[in-house]
């Protein structure tokens, strides 16, 4: 917490120029003595801070010292160092970015940040799963530049029935979404989202995008990313668990599991998103130690013919 405070303390004394003991005492819920000895530790660490006695008086940073990393704590320093380390799956183009931003930081905090980098290991793939790592789309560059600059592209696409078209979008943002990367963007008939890897040619046109003055692309694609759950999943199935099966099927469902209050006998009530009664049913048949599907009839038939046929098979 200290280290957190000593950082932002830093940033204050370049916003306003000057402090007191007082106002950093204000700022951050502490001791005037605590403050004092917070901007002791700061020059004893190297940082060219120096006080003035008397009226008018405070503390200063020597020649106006700065660092441009304005708002950065100490927690995000060492974040960004774990972006920027060996063990990141950053591309080696973000990890040097990172790497020249953080060297900015003054020489107390850059060594925790520095320990940061080396501290873990990132192994995204699942045990079992395939090790070959998705290829970055081919024109993910040129749609990125397109976005920054904010310039219209003639798009070539093939969706997926395998048709092949070819128009003029508004590049908004871009989006990774696991392997896959995204173009939200704004065309003739509304705002539409494109695979990258299904992108055949990108065309800047010099023309202007036109950019919505509220448009929010992480709110945006919440939204999409909303839309397209509900339409893998457009089932609803209701059922009751026993409380002490919850915490496994939050972790089966993740979202796709809203929970409801209580019944009269312990249980809780619980509606379950599917792909349809039948993937619900095979999904689910493993959990009937806990779960007790109350509706659709649907659901309940298929459970009822996987355990028949369970029976069939393993029965004595």
């Amino acid at each position: 917490m200290r280290a957190d405070r000593l950082m932002a303390i830093l940033f204050l004394l370049q916003q306003r120029g000057q402090v007191t003991a007082a106002e950093v005492a204000r700022e951050f819920e502490i001791s005037e003595r605590t403050a004092r000895r917070d901007l002791d530790a700061l020059a004893m660490a190297g940082v060219p801070v120096y006080s003035t006695q008397g009226r008018g008086g405070g503390w200063r940073l020597l020649g106006g010292a700065r660092t441009d990393l304005s708002g950065l704590t100490a927690n995000e320093a060492r974040a960004l160092f774990l972006v920027a380390g060996p063990a990141s799956a950053a591309t080696p183009a973000v990890k040097a970015a990172l790497r020249k931003l953080v060297r900015a930081l003054p020489e107390p905090f850059r060594v925790s940040a520095e320990a940061a980098a080396s501290s873990f290991v990132l192994d995204p793939p699942r045990w079992g799963s395939s090790r070959v790592e998705p290829r970055q789309p081919r024109f993910l560059d040129e749609l990125q530049d397109a976005v920054i600059h904010g310039v219209q592209v003639r798009l070539g696409y093939v969706d997926s029935s395998g048709a092949e078209t070819a128009r003029t979008v508004h590049p908004l943002g871009i989006v990774a979404k696991g392997p896959s990367w995204y173009l939200v963007a704004g065309t003739g008939a509304g705002r539409r989202t494109f695979r990258i890897d299904r992108v055949t040619s990108a065309d800047p046109t010099g023309d202007p995008v036109d950019r919505p003055g509220d448009f929010d692309l992480a709110l945006t694609w919440r939204e999409i990313a909303d839309e397209i759950d509900r339409r893998r999943t457009p089932l609803e199935m209701q059922a009751v668990c026993a409380p002490e099966g919850l915490a496994t099927l939050r972790m089966i469902l993740g979202d796709r599991l809203e929970v409801g209050g209580s019944t009269t006998d312990g249980r809780i009530e619980v509606v379950i998103r599917g792909h349809s009664e039948y993937a619900l049913a095979h999904e689910l048949a493993g959990l009937v130690a806990w779960l007790e599907v109350t509706g659709p009839a649907g659901v309940r038939d298929h459970l009822t013919a996987i355990g028949t046929a369970l029976v069939e098979r393993y029965g004595p």
